[in-house]
């Protein structure tokens, strides 16, 4: 079965992110005709949430309980067989959701952004160096390399997302490749660009780092002695 746009749920977590989430829905809906079923999982205290809302995506309210809780609560509450991550700062390109959507209808699993590939130039340099460590932390420990390990914009289909129990929070995003990796899905990399972000960020890269790397190491273990 080859999919479509309206077979795509493009999902986030979002929080305070009221300067970037209309680019990032308005760019969304240009890509897939507004065909896309949109799904935000919200903590915020700005206006995010009536802006997600007036843009016509479907808005699930949570207390703030990090990335991972957000991310997966999005990725579950996805109705079409087709599920895309991305973040709401307006860092990833909605033009290659088409791409993505290839990908899968090519017969992958998931289909992973690797923002690496062309450098990230608009990157921090700490996060930077960060996310390479973690990529070939991840590497050595699967025995099989990959390049971005944390990317937030990736493309699934929907049964291996509810059929995976995901358990990770700042973490997420590295289980949400390792897990589906070492059981022999087909995961492959797709090179996208990576933009400056709207807004501050919301994660210490100290403590942020630390809890990634910990989340790859005991993901890497769980699966290794699964």
């Amino acid at each position: 079965m080859e999919y479509g746009f309206e077979d795509l749920s493009v999902v986030m977590g979002t929080y305070n992110e009221e300067e970037a989430i209309e680019t990032v829905l308005t760019d969304i809906a240009e890509v897939t005709d507004g065909k896309a079923e949109v799904v935000c999982v919200d903590s915020s205290e700005d206006r995010t949430p009536e802006i997600a809302r007036e843009h016509g995506a479907r808005v699930i309210e949570q207390e703030p309980q990090g990335y991972g809780v957000a991310v997966r609560a999005a990725l579950l509450a996805a109705e079409r067989p087709v599920v895309v991550t991305t973040d709401c700062d307006d860092t990833y390109p909605m033009e290659r959701l088409p791409d993505l959507l290839e990908g899968i209808n090519d017969g992958a699993d998931v289909v992973s952004g690797d923002r690496l590939y062309y450098g990230a130039e608009t990157m921090p340099d700490l996060n930077r160096l960060g996310n390479r460590a973690f990529a070939l932390l991840a590497s050595v420990l699967m025995g099989r390399r990959v390049h971005d390990t944390t990317t937030g914009m990736r493309a699934y289909r929907r049964e291996l997302v509810r059929k995976v129990e995901w358990t990770e929070n700042t973490g997420l995003s590295a289980e949400l490749l390792i897990r589906p990796l070492m059981r022999g899905y087909d995961v492959r990399e797709l090179p996208i660009e990576y933009r400056e972000r709207k807004g501050e960020t919301k994660l210490d890269p100290l403590q942020g780092g630390a809890a990634i790397a910990k989340s790859i190491l005991k993901v890497c273990l769980e699966e290794r002695f699964r």
